[in-house]
């Protein structure tokens, strides 16, 4: 594990997230004691329409109307 000053991460910041993108595990410390870790984010990947085709039903009363007492609860009238 790479530890550097916080001095030393303000000068060579580029090149440290460079190491942390390459799978280095780096650390910026204030005086001796570590602080943070530097980590890549992972990006969330592309949607995909249809993805979950199959895998979720709808009931037979999906489109039917709120009972009355239900759509009291709501104050839209």
């Amino acid at each position: 594990m790479a530890q550097y000053s916080v001095h030393d991460a303000k000068t060579q910041l580029s090149r440290l997230i460079a190491r942390a993108l390459a799978g280095e595990d780096v650390v910026i410390a204030r005086g001796n004691s570590p602080v943070v870790r530097l980590a890549p984010l992972t990006s969330p990947g592309r949607r995909r329409f249809g993805a979950l085709k199959g895998r979720i039903a709808m009931d037979s009363r999906f489109d039917e109307p709120l009972p009355h007492d239900e759509l009291e609860g709501w104050n839209l009238s």
